[in-house]
């Protein structure tokens, strides 16, 4: 995103730009676009700095605007670099850049590369093949600091009172406005406690307390369901997404085992707390 400061800027002041007459059909990201004190500055360089922009109100700027303002920043900051020294630290940061982008394009370019019908039919069944149904509960619970609360709840509960705005009036935990309701979930989206109690009761029964470490619940059993394995085509994007990142994992395993590593002993790790040494030219 361009800073405040940056925009402002722009109203204080309109640099001078000198034109640059080139065909349409001959402009390539090394076009240069303008130049200041002979350092060019590209139309690639425009291009990556529109593709950071973050703020919506700026994306939506009409194109020509847009173009002026950012070519506007760039001579700005073209202008201002000649004056830093060019020390240790910014070496060490341009070299730490440079090599970021680079690692990002090659990663970038092994993503790309669209799974195999073959490779996403894999990674189902790798996933789901063996996969047994799995229960699922529905389930409402009041959720109270104290033992001594629970109880008193569960004793009105066992007298006929209603679960639901019983919950509403007493319940600590989110789903109190809603008397209670949790919807649906397996038994390993909650705390043991709660879990254990939940697969221990039958259906429309109501638990005794049940202590965990979010406080005292009273749980009653709606319903109780079987999860079967979701078809392929219900999880074909989110497979195709493990396919590439297992790509891209194994890629980059494959590149660090490749390459020749050596590391320079007796380096006093200390050395990280001593920013005076970026300051060398």
């Amino acid at each position: 995103m361009l800073k405040r400061s940056i925009l402002a800027a722009v109203v204080i002041a309109t640099p001078v730009m000198l034109p640059v007459s080139v065909l349409a059909q001959d402009k390539t990201a090394d076009t240069v676009v303008a130049t200041v004190n002979d350092q060019p500055i590209t139309l690639g360089q425009m291009i990556v700095m529109k593709q950071s922009v973050q703020d919506p109100q700026m994306a939506a700027l009409p194109d020509q605007a847009l173009w002026d303002m950012m070519l506007d920043q760039l001579i700005r900051q073209t202008a201002v670099s000649e004056a830093g020294t060019e020390t240790a630290g910014v070496r060490a940061q341009l070299e730490l850049q440079r090599r970021n982008t680079l690692a990002t394009a090659a990663v970038s370019q092994i993503a790309e590369v669209e799974p195999s019908e073959d490779e996403v039919n894999a990674a189902y069944d790798k996933l789901f093949a063996n996969a047994e149904a799995t229960a699922e509960y529905s389930a409402a619970h009041i959720l109270v600091e104290t033992e001594e609360k629970a109880k008193e709840l569960k004793a009105q509960l066992d007298d006929g009172a209603d679960f639901g705005k019983l919950a509403e009036e007493n319940s600590t935990g989110p789903s109190g406005p809603n008397k209670g309701d949790l919807g649906w979930f397996g038994a390993d989206q909650m705390v043991p406690p709660f879990a254990e109690a939940v697969k221990g009761l039958e259906k429309g029964q109501i638990s005794d307390p049940v202590q965990s470490d979010f406080g005292w619940h009273v749980i009653r059993l709606n319903d109780t369901r079987l999860r079967e394995a979701p078809a392929l085509d219900e999880v074909r994007e989110q497979l195709v997404q493990l396919v590439r990142r297992e790509k891209v994992e194994a890629e980059i395993a494959r590149m660090v085992q490749d390459a020749t590593v050596e590391k320079t002993e007796g380096i006093d790790p200390a050395l990280l707390n001593d920013s005076a040494l970026l300051g060398a030219e």
